[in-house]
């Protein structure tokens, strides 16, 4: 009895069972089915009303959900170029006393959404693929995730906060989580975690060009795609976890061409750093540094590079950056309606924003325990303080809580580490994670999309390496 394929997309998909001669199929058969049907009804019914912009669109997302259904590597690539090269948008019409610009809607945001479908459709197929992977990191995650819906419901029940703009900002988060779980969910091999770390290479390096182009144009350089109103500190914080990570890599690889492709990128990337002017970025540079020196095996070279970085940087440093960082404390010498911290006066913008900080700690008092809601109380530039008035005191718990297990996890990594790759991966995540934690001061880092993306990818990479093989993923599984 011969048997032939009832449904395929390029890819085997496990689970199915095949059509008999006689014409048998299996219950499985159904839902593929059903998917392509109800994709075809819904192109016949709405692309003669579409414009040419919008059918376009709609092809490219059902080309997008086929080979993310086809193969899950695909989706992970698409995704992956996407963090930081695709455009962005504001919402229309929505309102909170913690927006600043408001919420956006990026290409990515579209694609994740695409593919998340396609991840569902796969799972119901394939019953033994899982939602979501035990991890260490799966009930600091619920508990906090958890708690911010919760904080944000009783704002919204009690008039602290516009239910759709908390509703947009909770689903941030839920998207962190997404990209975090699928990567976890088809990590299979070291070999394959190594492909997707150089497709973030690439991008990294894409981005660190794009940053180099604008600096002719004057003003401080931004991410790409960001518009008028864009944020040197996102690209900053970005900047400065992407080169932990090249740096890790470097620091272990024995391989001299790999060392100077790292080598060169990491200089490529510090060219538009310094250009951001991001003092929030500068700050989170340091300690990333010593932990580098505190880690590392090569202790010697890490403590000569950063003495000739000391002699080094006054010279290398633009105008713009030393500029930046001395009118710091220069620019409120003589003003008396500045912060004054141990004998130091700080600038205006910089006196605005610590006042600002003590103002939030006062109100967080109003409550206590789950805060104002999610975007329930006015902007505040800084995450752990965000974190408190937002989600109050059980939020703070479940953040810091999540944050101890991350660098628990990655510590353990670093220790059980096999090969190059794998400490190079742990050493690197954990000098970018100690530099976001102090990013996090005097930014909200951890909402900040551009950044949480690749920092939940690699996340999901350290989390993994462990257990990963070499060798080649199952094709199965894409």
């Amino acid at each position: 009895m011969s048997y032939v394929r009832p449904f395929s997309l390029g890819a085997h998909i496990r689970g199915i069972k095949y059509l008999n001669n006689s014409g048998q199929s299996t219950p499985q058969l159904i839902i593929p089915v059903v998917i392509i049907l109800l994709i075809l009804i819904s192109i016949g019914m709405f692309i003669p009303r579409l414009s040419t912009t919008s059918a376009l669109a709609m092809v490219m997302g059902l080309a997008i959900f086929s080979a993310s259904f086809a193969s899950t590597k695909i989706a992970l690539y698409i995704l992956i170029f996407s963090m930081l090269l695709s455009p962005e948008f504001i919402v229309g019409e929505t309102s909170g006393a913690a927006l600043e610009r408001g919420v956006t809607i990026r290409l990515d945001d579209l694609i994740l959404l695409i593919i998340g479908f396609s991840w569902l459709a796969k799972m119901a197929i394939d019953k033994e693929l899982g939602l979501f992977l035990r991890t260490p990191l799966n009930k600091p995650i619920a508990y906090y995730l958890i708690i911010c819906l919760i904080s944000t419901l009783f704002g919204a029940l009690f008039g602290r906060v516009d239910l759709k703009t908390g509703f947009f900002f909770v689903l941030k988060y839920f998207e962190y989580v997404i990209i975090y779980f699928m990567a976890v969910n088809y990590l299979e091999s070291k070999s394959q975690a190594r492909n997707y770390m150089w497709a973030m290479l690439i991008t990294f390096a894409i981005v660190s060009i794009i940053g180099i182009s604008q600096i002719p144009l004057g003003g401080r350089v931004t991410a790409p795609f960001e518009g008028a109103s864009g944020e040197p500190n996102t690209l900053g914080g970005y900047l400065v976890f992407m080169i932990c990570i090249t740096t890790g890599l470097f620091l272990t690889s024995p391989s001299p061409g790999r060392r100077l492709a790292y080598g060169s990128l990491i200089i490529l990337a510090a060219i538009p750093f310094f250009y951001t002017q991001s003092r929030t970025s500068y700050l989170a540079a340091v300690p990333a540094l010593f932990t580098f020196l505190y880690l590392s095996k090569k202790r010697k070279w890490v403590m000569a590079v950063m003495v000739l970085l000391v002699i080094s940087l006054p010279f290398l440093t633009p105008r713009v950056a030393k500029e930046r960082i001395t009118y710091t404390f220069t620019q409120g010498l003589h003003r008396s309606d500045v912060v004054e911290i141990a004998g130091v006066k700080l600038d205006t913008s910089t006196s605005a924003r610590v006042k600002t900080w003590q103002d939030a700690l006062l109100d967080w008092f109003r409550h206590p325990i789950l805060g104002h809601g999610v975007t329930g109380y006015r902007f505040v530039d800084a995450q752990y303080v965000r974190v408190i008035t937002e989600t109050g005191f059980l939020g703070l718990v479940a953040f810091l809580f999540l944050i101890i297990t991350l660098l628990r996890r990655a510590y353990s990594t670093l220790a059980s580490a096999e090969d190059p790759f794998q400490e190079g991966i742990a050493i690197g995540f954990l000098a970018g994670f100690i530099g976001l934690l102090f990013h996090a001061i005097g930014a909200n880092t951890f909402i900040i999309v551009r950044i949480m993306e690749p920092f939940w990818f690699v996340t999901a990479v350290v989390v993994s390496i462990s257990g990963l093989k070499e060798g080649n993923a199952s094709p199965d599984t894409g």
